[in-house]
């Protein structure tokens, strides 16, 4: 500041500078308001005549009034002899007001008073309230998605192995049959190779099926089911990998092993779209109460901070962690590879036989 301006500033009335500054100030004494600028007043739709007299109760919703009085004597006893916080405020017009403010104690007229320095925030806070709700509805969203995909997997699953199976099985039998009563070279040979594509197209069936609900999740423990996966990813993708257990007979609830099998399978999934790795490392871990996976590979890595195309996936898996009380920690750089490690509650665990 120049010394011109300063000098200027000097000379200007301590009332004016008050009076317009951009904030709202306020004293109150014994529960009154004894003294509010014009832009502290308009915040609850009133002039700062109108406001001086006026109580607290006149102008803090009814539910808030006693938190506000509470506030205030703290301050007058000085423990702490100032706070910062948002309180609310209630408009003339019945609407509430958010006002971020700075309360202090100070002596008013040989008494103690506190004095503040106020701002309406009111749109910050309904903003930051609709991105809150939004969040929360994407959760819902997520939720429910996984839950009816994983219904729905469940299903076709079922189906494509029982009755698209059981009709294969049909038509393989009926082939048999008539290439063991057929006497013409032609028609068992015919036969024969209709007999090899109905076997093909059973193995690929079953591949499906278990693509889309794995069978080891119900009647295997956690750990083979993962370790099945591994060895399909492998065969897929070349990455070598390494699985190290020490709960070779874990029996999750249903729900839980689905969601971190599908946890653990959209990670090998990022490794083999993005990672451009050459070792996946898993380690899988019963620490008291608590399940712990984790996977590393020594790909490119990434910036977490960065806009990704695989974000929704990102937050497929957070998503399925929350559901089943779970915590999923993503750890990335560029060039340093991506770990990520989940950790969920083992509260219907069910062990299998050692």
């Amino acid at each position: 500041m120049t010394a011109p301006a300063r000098e200027s500033l000097q000379d200007m009335p301590f009332d004016t500078i008050v009076e317009q500054a951009v904030a709202g100030i306020y004293v109150i004494q014994d529960d009154r308001f004894v003294y509010c600028n014009a832009t502290w007043a308009a915040i609850v739709g009133y002039t700062a005549e109108e406001m001086t007299g006026m109580s607290l109760a006149e102008i803090v919703p009814p539910d808030f009034v006693e938190v506000v009085r509470s506030r205030i004597r703290i301050r007058l006893a000085g423990n702490p002899p100032s706070m910062h916080f948002i309180t609310r405020g209630l408009h003339r017009d019945g609407r509430v007001r958010f006002v971020e403010v700075h309360g202090s104690r100070i002596e008013h007229r040989g008494r103690p008073a506190v004095m503040g320095v106020g701002v309406d925030v009111t749109d910050r806070v309904r903003n930051e309230e609709e991105r809150q709700r939004s969040r929360e509805q994407l959760q819902a969203l997520a939720a429910y998605t996984a839950n009816k995909l994983e219904e729905q997997r469940l299903a076709l699953s079922r189906d494509v192995h029982d009755v698209l199976g059981g009709m294969l099985t049909s038509i393989k039998m009926d082939a048999t049959r008539i290439q063991r009563r057929a006497d013409n070279p032609e028609v068992q040979a015919l036969t024969q190779g209709l007999i090899a594509l109905t076997q093909q197209t059973i193995d690929t069936v079953k591949q499906i099926s278990e693509a889309l609900r794995p069978s080891a999740l119900d009647h295997l423990d956690l750990s083979v089911a993962l370790a099945h996966e591994l060895q399909a990813f492998t065969r897929r993708s070349g990455v070598l990998h390494s699985l190290d257990t020490d709960a070779p007979a874990l029996r999750l609830a249903p729900k839980q092993a689905t969601a971190v099998y599908r946890i653990f399978q959209e990670g090998l999934t990022n490794v083999l779209r993005h990672a451009k790795a050459q070792r996946v490392d898993v380690r899988l871990r019963v620490d008291g109460e608590r399940l712990r996976l984790a996977l590393h590979d020594d790909g490119c890595g990434f910036d977490p901070d960065a806009p990704e195309g695989s974000a929704l996936g990102l937050l497929s898996m957070r998503e399925r962690a929350r559901e089943i009380g779970g915590e999923l920690h993503i750890h990335a750089a560029p060039g340093a590879g991506t770990r990520l490690a989940l950790s969920v509650p083992l509260l219907q665990q069910e062990s299998g036989p050692t």
